[in-house]
């Protein structure tokens, strides 16, 4: 019989520690293995030794396969011309035109395309750049008349509307993506939002504080409001079983009805006012203006890139990111690797409810500076539709947070210039989600092979239970 004692197994959570500092190394000692580019990659098989496949072949193979990436932009170029044809048609003189269509074809084509050309370019030029502008510009004496006069704000004026629509949507698209990769579906950000704007505001025109610290500490307190409710949600799911769907929606009407409540009662209604309107915050809490008093973008889209880039870092490079990860692809995987799921849970939805509560910031401190009823507007909705379609990536929520940025600030351009409604930037948004949501369509439409496995994208959340 032997003295020595038994040698037991690490603890699951060391086991877990272990396995997730294991994937980098591995990763690694991959690349480290990998072949350098043009150089000839180790044999494989009978075949012999093969070439590292090249920039341009890989390219034309993503093409012919249609991977994401080119799937997400061909969904976007036919939801742009599908949109275009609804513009067109549904203007009464195209329509006129076309009653004679065989009588004079080249006219009613002509007239068609002229319409949704010009409705695009009106929406280019209200939300990218308009030519007008800068040429305006040459035509003043100097420089400096061009300066006091505002006409170079003019030139920016497009690009700084489309930044200040897409900074919300960016840390509410943020806030659903980081639920989606943790296997949650987080219906809640209306709600999120509105708690970071009760506490935002209030802290805005309640408290007295120097400049700086005045706007931290308002950022902070609708961070805070925010996660306060994501957590809730994370709590009921973690102790009661709750589903976060039903919870997130539910909290959605108690929120809005608080929030039309509040709104009137002395606390919150500024005075004076019997409409549902809170005082306005003062000026030390107001978000600095980036570009100068003429154009409204400001530091809240800085804030909003630097939440993308630590979402990312999170996800990728921290061991509470491999948590979220590992719950989200397999919840009783990662419970057997001694992971806590509930806790997982929990904190993954206060980090979603206060980055949605950020984003209540920078509508209450950097551009309307007073919280309405109508102050959460549909971002709770349209975050959904940016995280999906940013295919729950950091990157992928801030491009499409741009585009759809873009269509709001050019569609009231196309409104004021041509007499196509407003709406048919939400139908062309509606088109952008229903094509990329149906790669196979997409797919089916351009002849495109079937995507290999090194097309999967990341894994969104996985039927009622991630």
């Amino acid at each position: 019989m032997s003295d020595q004692p038994e040698t037991a197994g690490p603890p699951p959570e060391a086991a877990a520690t272990e396995a997730a500092a294991t994937v980098p190394a591995a990763d690694a000692a991959t690349e480290a293995a990998a072949p350098a580019p043009g150089a000839e990659a180790a044999p494989s098989g009978p075949e012999g030794e093969r070439e590292r496949p090249r920039f341009g072949r890989v390219l034309i193979e993503s093409i012919v396969e249609g991977n994401s990436i080119v799937v997400t932009v061909l969904a976007i170029a036919v939801a742009i011309v599908v949109g275009g044809l609804l513009i067109a048609f549904t203007d009464p003189v195209v329509l006129h035109v076309w009653g004679s269509f065989f009588a004079e074809p080249g006219t009613a084509v002509a007239t068609a395309w002229d319409s949704a050309a010009g409705a695009y370019s009106a929406m280019f030029e209200g939300s990218i750049f308009n030519p007008h502008t800068v040429a305006a510009i040459f035509q003043q004496q100097s420089i400096g008349t061009a300066f006091s006069d505002g006409t170079v704000s003019q030139v920016f004026s497009p690009i700084s509307e489309t930044a200040v629509n897409a900074t919300p949507l960016i840390l509410a698209g943020l806030s659903v993506a980081l639920a989606f990769r943790a296997g949650l579906f987080n219906i809640g950000a209306q709600s999120q939002f509105i708690g970071g704007a009760l506490v935002g505001t209030y802290l805005g025109f309640g408290v007295s504080l120097p400049p700086v610290i005045h706007v931290i500490v308002c950022v902070l307190g609708a961070f805070a409001g925010g996660a306060v409710i994501g957590w809730l949600v994370g709590v009921l799911k973690a102790t009661t079983g709750a589903h976060e769907v039903i919870v997130t929606i539910m909290l959605n009407y108690v929120l809005a009805d608080f929030l039309s409540w509040i709104l009137g009662t002395p606390a919150m209604q500024r005075p004076g006012r019997s409409d549902l309107v809170s005082p306005l915050i003062a000026g030390n809490a107001h978000l600095p203006l980036l570009l100068g008093s003429h154009l409204r973008v400001n530091a809240g889209f800085l804030l909003a890139l630097a939440c993308a880039v630590g979402v990312w870092w999170l996800l990728t490079r921290s061991t509470i990111g491999f948590e979220f990860r590992s719950v989200g692809a397999n919840p009783s995987a990662a419970r057997s690797a001694g992971m806590s799921v509930s806790r997982t849970w929990i904190l993954v939805m206060l980090i979603s409810g206060g980055l949605a509560g950020l984003a209540a910031s920078t509508v209450i401190q950097g551009t309307d500076f007073t919280l309405t009823f109508q102050s959460y507007g549909t971002y709770g909705i349209d975050a959904i539709t940016v995280a999906l379609l940013g295919r729950a990536r950091p990157l992928g929520v801030v491009l499409a947070a741009l585009l759809f940025g873009a269509l709001h600030a050019g569609g009231i351009a196309m409104q004021a210039s041509t007499s196509t409604p407003e709406t048919i930037t939400t139908v062309i948004q509606s088109l952008v989600v229903l094509f990329v949501a149906a790669p196979p369509l997409i797919r089916g439409m351009f002849r495109m092979h079937k995507a290999t496995a090194r097309d999967g994208g990341p894994s969104l959340a996985k039927g009622w239970n991630g």
